[in-house]
């Protein structure tokens, strides 16, 4: 009886609204005949009142044959009474402004209708006719599929979220870039973030305001137009603004008028206070409380003008936002300090695969197993814009991808400006897009500008706040500015960072690659000699001596910044007789003990020049460059050369301080070393043993000179065979061990040989190990004599067995 009662029910609603379906249309119909003529939120009638008259008809017979379940019965009732009382309304509010047959009244009446469209009740009623259609029409294509379920779920969403549709204008870009969808790679995670963060139906009522900030080149633009694809269907319109000027960002709001209240076809406003209405009708429009679901898109917004940042050319864009705080702001943007917003920063691609992506769609080239693309993409570092121009370059050209590398590599200022940027990028190049950035920067604190374009001296990552504290003779105003205080310093860097010029990470600041090209191509097209100077000053200060803690893992971190000064342009160009020679003489001594020979030489032979130049040839500094050279040309295996320099420092130094003086005695052990290497063992114990007997009478039995010497000594005669000397020498050098852990290092591991020669496996491994404590306290974890011995030990455990230890010994070689 229920089950009878629910479908007569059923029936009687599907009538009643085939009824007033029928009598709307016959009311419009009867008023015009050309649909053009009837206001656009009700033109919709015209084709969804037939469609949904044969969808009820539909239902109604299979109600009437009882093909339909009772909760499905039920839901249906449920959505056929609500499109009743809909159309009800829609046909009361019709009836009391359509004449039948007065066409005298036809202009009237469609200005009545145009202001009925407004009205929030008829936008409702019409918004849910419009949505109970689409409902009824889906169970009629996927009634066999989920029945009841499907419409009591799609039903409970009629009174959630509405597009008031005569606020709906689509998809409106206007001039943004035109991004074709396959060019658009990777993001993933980027897109996934926008998502869960700007549709309507994302969070709670209210405004959502988020910005993309990153550098130039990162893509921006491109991700923001990109969200709009994926989520066009959640917003009831979506609008693209210019916002890299203020002027640019009014024409734009003015623009969008025309759009919205179907104005002249001439966007231009004809004077600033046009302008100025347009822009505020605009903004009314996007506070109404009934339009709330847009999407506003602010592009380029590079040069912000906020609280706390000072520009003359910027501007506060928040006197753009709508008056009420609602709908969803979309912001791209290179500054970082737009604290109203929600940020989501946009940083290189991820993984070689994106990149190599990026190339191929952009150059139309296959590029999987192609070991060139991959070095290109590899020095690219994922810059999405350095990858699109080179593949934009290579798709116009013949030349190969290792023929862009080597344009880029050594022309990049020629290849930058001739190359065309890809057409989504606008007009931005890599010659171009971070001198935007830089300009603004200039403008709000030169000292920072001044600091980003020294780093282009120096290695792109792992800057400190250390390397810039040196004292400077002749130092320029900004230098001085900037060095007096951590505060001032971080100030500059606040500021390159706050226009996406520089990262900051843990304990240090960074640029990409890039970037870092641009720096030295563009921003110093005539190498600075001065912050050349400041640049060597800075590296050479913080080199660290043999003798002093820690000294090669300090060295290493200064060593990628010594390395860019080995750049071709700075060295072709740079002028050396201006670098004061001491300062050469570190980074001598830098490349000679990461054994890079050929740069010692180069510096160390600068250094002497100077010394000479200032002191003559027999000064004792120049004698200690003299002496250096020597030790290069004996690590290059010059030994003719090192003998050379040796004697000449050694004549030197017999005449300036006497035999018996330390720096004497430093040049006799350096000829006993070199003996060594010739295998000449006589001569080389006859230099040892004077060496070894000065330093006792000079600093005694443990000063490090002293076993420095007796770790030579032992070395030789391990070499010789000479087991009882050896051992001699390492029990004298182990009463030390404390004074002198690089000696006992050493020492150990050639005792650790003589062992093993005898089959003392026991005692080799005791000394490996004791060798590796001391080398990794004194040169650290890194230092090629530890690792060395790491090996030896790993070796050792391999010929015993032992494999866990020596795939411990292994692994950590490799982490080494």
């Amino acid at each position: 009886m229920a089950e009878a009662i629910a479908i007569i029910g059923l029936v009687a609603s599907i009538a009643t609204l085939i009824d007033l379906s029928a009598r709307v249309l016959s009311r419009q119909r009867d008023f015009a005949s050309d649909i053009s003529d009837v206001p656009q939120s009700f033109r919709s009638l015209w084709t969804q009142l037939p469609l949904l008259t044969v969808t009820l008809k539909h239902i109604q017979s299979q109600a009437q044959t009882c093909q339909l379940p009772d909760d499905v019965t039920i839901a249906l009732k449920a959505v056929i009474d609500s499109t009743s009382e809909q159309v009800s309304i829609v046909q009361t509010y019709l009836s009391q402004v359509l004449p039948c047959d007065n066409a005298s009244k036809l202009e009237r009446t469609l200005k009545v209708l145009k202001s009925l469209a407004k009205e929030d009740k008829i936008q409702e009623a019409l918004e849910k006719i419009n949505k109970s259609n689409n409902l009824l029409s889906l169970y009629q294509t996927t009634r066999h599929v989920d029945t009841g379920d499907r419409i009591l779920e799609e039903l409970s969403k009629l009174s959630v979220t509405r597009l008031a549709s005569s606020k709906s204008y689509g998809v409106c870009l206007g001039q943004a870039p035109q991004v074709a969808t396959d060019a658009f790679i990777g993001r993933i995670s980027e897109l996934q973030q926008l998502r869960d963060w700007l549709p309507p139906n994302s969070q709670s009522d209210g405004q959502r305001i988020i910005s993309i900030a990153g550098m130039g080149g990162m893509g921006k633009t491109q991700l923001s137009l990109a969200h709009v694809r994926d989520c066009a269907d959640h917003y009831s319109s979506v609008f693209w603004v210019n916002a890299k000027d203020e002027t640019s960002l009014r024409q734009s709001m003015a623009a969008l008028s025309v759009i919205i209240f179907h104005e002249s076809a001439n966007p231009v406003a004809t004077s600033t206070d046009d302008e100025k209405v347009k822009v505020d009708k605009v903004r009314r429009w996007l506070s109404d409380s009934q339009n709330n679901q847009w999407l506003l898109i602010f592009d380029n917004y590079d040069n912000p003008r906020l609280p706390g940042m000072d520009s003359f050319t910027g501007y506060d864009i928040r006197t753009y936002f709508p008056y009420r705080a609602q709908g969803s702001i979309l912001i791209t943007t290179r500054s970082r300090q737009l604290l109203f917003a929600k940020q989501l920063l946009l940083k290189k691609l991820e993984g070689i695969e994106q990149s190599l992506a990026v190339l191929a769609n952009r150059s139309g080239r296959a590029v999987n197993g192609d070991a060139s693309a991959t070095k290109l993409a590899l020095r690219l570092d994922g810059l999405p814009l350095a990858l699109a121009t080179a593949g934009a370059y290579l798709n116009q050209s013949a030349d190969s991808f290792d023929d862009y590398l080597e344009l880029y590599n050594n022309s990049w200022s020629e290849l930058s400006q001739h190359s065309r940027g890809p057409v989504d990028y606008e007009e931005r190049t890599l010659y171009s897009t971070w001198n935007v950035s830089f300009q603004q920067v200039r403008g709000q604190d030169p000292v920072a500008a001044e600091l980003l374009k020294l780093i282009a001296y120096l290695d792109n990552q792992d800057l400190w706040y250390g390397l810039f504290q040196r004292e400077l003779d002749d130092a320029p105003e900004w230098w001085v500015e900037m060095t007096k205080s951590r505060v001032r310093f971080n100030q500059a860097i606040s500021t390159l960072h706050g226009y996406s010029l520089l990262e900051i990470g843990e304990g240090g600041y960074s640029l990409h690659t890039c970037e870092h090209d641009w720096t030295l191509e563009y921003l110093n097209r005539k190498i600075d000699q001065e912050k050349c100077r400041i640049a060597v000053r800075c590296v050479a200060a913080n080199v660290n001596w043999e003798s002093e803690a820690e000294y090669w893992v300090r060295n290493r971190r200064i060593l990628p910044h010594a390395r860019r000064l080995q750049h071709f342009r700075i060295t072709a160009a740079v002028g050396w007789a201006g670098i004061e020679s001491d300062d050469l003489a570190r980074f001598a001594y830098l490349y000679e003990q990461n054994d890079m020979n050929s740069e010692a030489e180069e510096m160390y032979r600068r250094a002497l020049d100077g010394k000479e130049k200032a002191w003559g040839p027999d000064h004792t500094s120049t004698l200690g460059m003299v002496n250096n050279l020597g030790t290069v040309y004996a690590n290059q295996g010059k030994h003719g050369e090192a003998e050379k320099m040796y004697r000449r420092a050694l004549d030197g130094y017999e005449k300036a301080w006497g035999p018996d003086h330390t720096s004497t005695l430093g040049t006799v052990n350096n000829l006993g070393l070199l003996y060594k290497y010739q295998g000449k063992h006589g001569e080389a114990e006859k230099m040892y043993r004077r060496a070894l007997d000065g330093y006792e009478k000079a600093w005694g039995p443990d000063h490090t000179s002293t076993l420095g010497t007796v770790n030579n000594l032992g070395l030789l005669y391990a070499d010789q065979g000479k087991h009882g000397e050896a051992e001699k020498m390492y029990r004298r050098a182990k009463a030390f061990e404390l004074a002198f852990e690089i000696v006992f290092g050493h020492l150990s591991v050639a005792i650790g040989n003589l062992y093993s020669d005898q089959g003392k496996m026991a005692e080799v491994e005791e000394m490996y190990q004791r060798a590796l404590d001391g080398q990794e306290k004194a040169l650290g974890r890194e230092h090629t004599s530890t690792l060395d011995t790491v090996n030896s030990l790993r070796n050792l455990y391999a010929d015993q067995e032992k494999m866990a230890e020596a795939e411990k010994m292994y692994q950590r070689a490799l982490d080494g």
